[in-house]
């Protein structure tokens, strides 16, 4: 059964990208006072405002993934009855 859960998971996966960059290009606005977040190699960009990008767009993006995750694996098992992810022992 988890078989079935791996295209869903695949597509809820890419869904979450999209939805993760929208939500960090609409922080940085705030928090970084520019339309556009750093990257590294921008040269006229501070170690500041780069480092502050990058952990902020990870802190964001693995959010969205964990809820995205855990909500469709909720939503599977409310469907199928069975668990697509990973049991403790």
């Amino acid at each position: 059964m988890k078989f079935l859960y791996r295209p869903l998971g695949m597509l809820l996966g890419a869904l979450g990208g999209f939805l993760a960059t929208a939500i960090f290009g609409q922080v940085w606005k705030v928090v970084g006072h520019d339309e556009e977040a750093p990257s590294a190699t921008m040269r006229n960009r501070t170690w500041r405002e780069v480092l502050l990008a990058a952990a902020l767009q990870g802190a964001i993006f693995g959010l969205v993934k964990a809820a995205i995750d855990r909500g469709g694996a909720k939503g599977f098992q409310k469907l199928t009855g069975k668990w697509p992810g990973d049991e403790e022992d």
